[in-house]
């Protein structure tokens, strides 16, 4: 059973890095076929996919939010991570690490079920 842990820190001030990292356990992050996803889930609004980072090291991100994005991995301590950089306090959402079985679609509504595993999600606040 593949389980998925979001940690980092749940308050960023604005203008600063939010940093989180997703621990994978139950399977390895080069298995074959996996995609290693970031989304996001602002209050009151849907599911927003940031990007992901697959078996082989490849990086997928949203175009919108590419400039400010970067995803990466840490195959020996079978993690990856999110920096999203000069946060504002439209970047406040709860955050979810999650594997999908696909490269990820950024022309399309992000759903829960394009993913087969998720992390539980964690609060982030930006605010000074």
């Amino acid at each position: 059973q593949v389980q998925l842990q979001e940690s980092g820190p749940g308050l960023v001030k604005p203008s600063q890095t939010l940093s989180l990292t997703c621990t994978v356990s139950g399977g390895s992050i080069t298995t074959n076929s996996n995609y290693w996803s970031w989304i996001r889930q602002p209050p009151g609004k849907g599911l927003e996919s940031m990007g992901a980072i697959d078996y082989r090291g490849n990086i997928y991100y949203r175009p919108f939010i590419k400039s400010r994005t970067s995803i990466s991995r840490d195959t020996s301590k079978n993690q990856f991570t999110l920096q999203l950089f000069s946060v504002t306090p439209e970047d406040a959402a709860v955050y979810y690490c999650a594997r999908a079985r696909q490269a990820p679609r950024f022309n399309k509504a992000t759903m829960w079920t394009d993913y087969d595993y998720w992390g539980q999600g964690t609060q982030v606040t930006v605010s000074s």
